[in-house]
């Protein structure tokens, strides 16, 4: 069986909301705010970093927050209230 990928992230968050869309059933999410031992397990791989989403494969960080090109490339950002 092919290891799934883990999204940590929230629901409020964009980036999280893209990963789940762009990994679809290749991915578990985990909502950090409403589960504590997850938000545990996603600061183990972030080292710290309380950032959204943590996108896991294969035991490794493949993508944090906004760094995922896979994520970045269907998020539209406007800065500066644009």
């Amino acid at each position: 069986m092919e290891a799934k990928v883990i999204i940590y992230g929230t629901e409020e968050c964009p980036f999280a909301k893209k990963a789940r869309e762009a990994y679809g059933d290749k991915a578990v999410f985990y909502n950090v705010t409403e589960d504590p031992e997850k938000l545990r397990e996603m600061l183990v791989y972030s080292k710290g970093v309380q950032r959204v989403p943590v996108i896991v494969e294969k035991e490794e960080v493949t993508g944090q927050a906004e760094g995922d090109p896979l994520v970045r490339a269907t998020v539209s950002i406007g800065y500066g209230g644009t």
